[in-house]
């Protein structure tokens, strides 16, 4: 049986490469939209487990309405990314500032 300390420190190891991958990465917007969810997956990962080992049900609960958001999330993340592509040919996010005009 694995204990609380083992969920959290790959939840942080998780997030951190999320964070890292924001930090690094801004120019590619599937890269950015990756490290959103790497973002969200550690989340769940904490609800999830703080749920379990405090018998409560309220976590996992919350976990299916961050699930949503993350969905939709991705959703109209991708639909930004086809209209960039489409109108620029590229998926550079400095190219989002010229799609204004």
């Amino acid at each position: 049986m694995l204990a609380l300390q083992s969920y959290l420190t790959l939840a942080a190891i998780v997030f951190a490469i999320g964070v890292m991958g924001i930090i690094i990465n801004r120019k590619n917007i599937i890269i950015l939209l990756m490290c959103t969810e790497l973002l969200l997956l550690a989340v769940n990962f904490n609800f999830i487990a703080f749920s379990y080992f405090n018998q409560d049900i309220t976590g996992q609960i919350f976990v299916f309405f961050i699930l949503t958001v993350a969905a939709a999330e991705a959703a109209i993340g991708l639909a930004i990314l086809v209209v960039l592509y489409r109108n620029k040919d590229s998926i550079d996010v400095q190219e989002l500032q010229t799609l204004r005009e």
